[in-house]
């Protein structure tokens, strides 16, 4: 048996509640991987800009699944700064490498919202296949790949046009994706068949499939792109792809209970994954890939994304509406910060976080 959707607490047996009103129940939420719901309570205050002679600190986009909105995150004063009104049922999050644009999986409109990073607002709306969960973005920028649940296929999205390029079927229910450094290559979680779709991204069609774990939903790729991480819900463990050969390499890593969302250091030394039903994070050394560390975190832990210069993990707590920060170098909770209602997905903008005022006038005659 597949477990239910981590974003539905009615669908998950041993977390029974009531859904958000207008959610109805599907079918396809019969199997899945942790859970995201209900609503928000007071609105945030509007974002503000940030003065002309500041380069962009590193900001969180963080996809609230039960107030179907987008919270921001300032990382530098670990301070929520706003809401951003996106489609119904916001799951997942990626942002372009330029930190330009945010796009939001919206699972229950299937679409995909498109945020304007500069004035943070809904710019465009795509709509994809059905219950749209995973998305990523390729290192050029120009693709968007968008795992659709419910229809067992990707969206490929053009950021040119932001119109839907092509569509590519895949397992049954796919939910997590990554895109190798290179872009050639994206791995999709396939929950339904415990498998990993590769898809060649130069002719946009499925040249291997993995079998993992059981019910695998995240998975993310280290920066040399030698390697795939995929969390397996029910299973409680982590399959290792090596990417050269396509096939799991040694033995999977036993971590905490139903295991999701998951991230990688940019020096590529760990891999921080949130584990929904034990409210922790593991944390694995990719050298021994052997646990170093197990950190408690907020409720029900789905998302997580890691600053750009590696000192900071930050988990979405669905059921206690925050947003967990992890200090990267002690694997303490350094902090913890409010968000709207339900917080899934999650996303950091490369920025990184330098402050200069304007250059003086130079006088006449000096070079």
């Amino acid at each position: 048996m597949h477990p239910a959707d981590p974003t539905d607490p009615a669908g998950t047996p041993a977390r029974r509640g009531p859904r958000p009103e207008g959610s109805g129940r599907r079918a396809w939420l019969r199997a899945g991987v942790a859970g995201l719901a209900v609503l928000a309570g007071l609105a945030l205050p509007a974002v503000s800009s940030s003065p002309a002679w500041a380069d962009p600190s590193p900001t969180a986009y963080v996809a609230d699944n039960g107030s179907s909105d987008v919270s921001v995150i300032d990382t530098t004063t670990n301070t929520a700064e706003g809401t951003i009104p996106v489609g119904n049922g916001p799951t997942a999050v990626a942002i372009t490498p330029n930190g330009r644009r945010t796009y939001v999986t919206n699972r229950d409109s299937n679409d995909v919202s498109v945020i304007d990073t500069t004035t943070n607002t809904v710019v465009a709306t795509i709509p994809v296949g059905n219950a749209p969960e995973g998305v990523a973005i390729t290192p050029n920028g120009r693709r968007v790949y968008v795992s659709n649940r419910a229809s067992s296929s990707v969206s490929v999205i053009d950021t040119a046009t932001n119109t839907v390029a092509g569509t590519i079927p895949v397992g049954p229910m796919p939910v997590g994706v990554a895109i190798t450094p290179n872009g050639r290559r994206a791995y999709v979680a396939n929950n339904g068949s415990d498998n990993v779709s590769v898809i060649d991204t130069a002719t946009n069609s499925v040249v291997d499939t993995i079998p993992v774990g059981t019910a695998p939903g995240g998975i993310a790729i280290t920066p040399n792109g030698r390697r795939a991480y995929v969390t397996n819900f029910t299973s409680n463990d982590v399959s290792v792809i090596d990417t050269f050969t396509n096939t799991v390499a040694g033995t999977t890593i036993p971590v905490g209970t139903h295991p999701f969302g998951i991230a990688i250091t940019p020096n590529g030394r760990r891999v921080y994954v949130a584990n929904d039903a034990s409210n922790d994070v593991s944390v694995i050394d990719t050298t021994t890939n052997n646990v170093v560390a197990t950190i408690p975190v907020g409720t029900r832990p789905l998302g997580v994304a890691i600053t750009p210069n590696g000192r900071r993990a930050y988990v979405t707590d669905f059921t206690s509406n925050d947003v967990s920060v992890i200090d990267t170098t002690t694997n303490n909770v350094a902090g913890t910060i409010p968000v709207s209602t339900n917080p899934a997905g999650i996303a950091i903008t490369p920025g990184k976080g330098k402050l200069h005022k304007p250059e003086k006038p130079k006088k006449p005659g000096h070079h």
